[in-house]
Formats: C-alpha cells, sequence, structure tokens
C-alpha cells in the first residue's frame, strides 16, 4: 500500500519504472546542469558539471530551482530526495567565473530563497557529499536534512579567504548543526574539515568509503521509505518548525500542529505481526 498521506492509500505496482525527467527548462542552454532520476519513490537530484567541479553557477541554481518546486508537489510519487554531485566533488563551492562572465541569477536573493525552497521540501532530503564542499556548496549541503559523506569528502567555509560575507544561510545553519562553537571556530578559520571529522562533529550522518557512499546513502533512503510517507513529511514539519520556538513553545506547537493519524495507519496495524 501507499505509504503516504494525502488521499485513500492505493496499491502500488510490485516495482515502480525508472524515470530519468527532462530538466531543462526555457533558458537557452543545452546541457542539463541538474539531473533527475527518480526510482520506487526515491528522487535523485545530481549536480551535473562535473568537469567545473559542480561549481554553482546562477543557471545552475534556475534548474535547481524547477526540480525543487516540481518535488514539492509530487509527495503522492517522491517519498525521499537525494542530492549528490556527478564525478569527483559533490561542489566546489560558488562559480565565480560565470558571475564575472556575466551570468545573473533570477533576482538578487534566488540562491538563498532556493535553498530556503529545497529545506522547506515536504519529503526528507539526504545530501551525498564526495570532495569538495566548500562555502556555498556547504550552504546548500547545510539545507538538507541529513548527510552521508565519503572520507574523500572536504569541507570549508572560505567566505573569509575572499573578504565575503555569507549570504546563503551559514551562519544559521552551521551553528544549529554542529553547534555555536564549533561552527564559529570553522567559520573564522576557514579551515578545511575532513569527512571523518565532519562525523564525528554531527555535520555529516556518517562517513564511509566513496566506493560505498552512494549504496549507503540509497540504503538509508530505502529505509525511510519502508516508513509512512506521511509520518516522514509530519516529522520533519514538526521538527523544523519547532526549532523556531522555546521548548515550551515547541511543546504546544506539537500538540496543536501534529497532523495525527495517517491514512495508512489501518492497513499498516493489519500487517502487524503477519
Amino acid at each position: 500500500m501507499r505509504r503516504d498521506g494525502g488521499g485513500a492509500p492505493h496499491a502500488l505496482p510490485v516495482e515502480q519504472p525508472r524515470r530519468i525527467i527532462d530538466p531543462k527548462p526555457n533558458t537557452g542552454w543545452d546541457m542539463a546542469l541538474v539531473l533527475r532520476e527518480d526510482d520506487g519513490g526515491l528522487c535523485t537530484l545530481t549536480l551535473n558539471r562535473p568537469d567545473a567541479l559542480n561549481a554553482l553557477s546562477p543557471n545552475m541554481f534556475v534548474e535547481l530551482r524547477k526540480h525543487v518546486d516540481d518535488l514539492c508537489g509530487a509527495t503522492e510519487d517522491i517519498g525521499c530526495v537525494i542530492l549528490r554531485g556527478a564525478g569527483r566533488s559533490f561542489s566546489a563551492g560558488n562559480d565565480l567565473k560565470a558571475i564575472q562572465a556575466g551570468e545573473r541569477a533570477p533576482s538578487a536573493h534566488f540562491q538563498a530563497e532556493t535553498l530556503e525552497a529545497l529545506e522547506a521540501l515536504p519529503q526528507p532530503v539526504i545530501a551525498v557529499v564526495q570532495g569538495h564542499c566548500y562555502t556555498g556548496s556547504l550552504e546548500l549541503a547545510l539545507a538538507c536534512d541529513l548527510m552521508v559523506c565519503a572520507d574523500t569528502a572536504r569541507f570549508a567555509d572560505t567566505h573569509g579567504k575572499w573578504g565575503m560575507s555569507p549570504t546563503w544561510g551559514m551562519s544559521q545553519r552551521l551553528p544549529r548543526r554542529v553547534g555555536l562553537v564549533r561552527a564559529k571556530e570553522i567559520m573564522f578559520s576557514g579551515r578545511v574539515v575532513s569527512g571523518e571529522e565532519a562525523a564525528a562533529i554531527g555535520l555529516a550522518n556518517r562517513c564511509v568509503p566513496e566506493a560505498d557512499l552512494l549504496q549507503t546513502a540509497q540504503d538509508m533512503a530505502r529505509g525511510f521509505l519502508e516508513n509512512s510517507w506521511f509520518t516522514l513529511r509530519a516529522d520533519k514539519m514538526l521538527v523544523n518548525q519547532g526549532l523556531n520556538h522555546t521548548l515550551a513553545d515547541g511543546l504546544q506547537f506539537e500538540r496543536d500542529n501534529s497532523p495525527g493519524r495517517g491514512p495508512d495507519l489501518e492497513d499498516r496495524l493489519k500487517q502487524f505481526g503477519a
């Protein structure tokens, strides 16, 4: 049976076909900068500029935003999302060369708003990180709910190397992920954090050999998808929005806003112990 809410649950086929979705909006360039593949309720978004270490150009953000907006309305078909980078790096960060060449985002804060849209997706989002994950790309990864990284992963906030300050969320999401003191030290120093350290300090959930990276993330996502999609979405909403409150107010928020019983509850109870 379907594991999500939004109407009565209905039967799924034994195997859902894998779908590659044409990601190119009508923007005038030919190469897909962000690929989307759907497979059995799991959507994988792949940053697709491996020759440029998946540097985050304004055009790439336009494609990413289109996918994110589409996924927001796809809760019947997609229960979990993976975000990864093609090639040897997740992303080297903001593409300063593209900006110097004249690429412009549609609005002044388009990139930051895209990260907020990613963070606000109803589905859990897992960042899968190998190689470089610097500054803007670290901010992108922090907008995901969870992270699995490779032992080759290298994280850094290099705003200070260039005399810049964050506007994509580093000052807010990094302290919430690793704690205030660790976040300040990482930001002030600009030093590189290894994959092993990232897992040790809570920046990543797990650090694994790069050869096992994608499979580890897929196994994590498949485990989530075995549970109620209704509950996955409720959990994410309650945790994320609850953090905007004090503990006392957050507890009241949970009581007032928990969506309660999912439409798949009865079917799951029937299967209990079967």
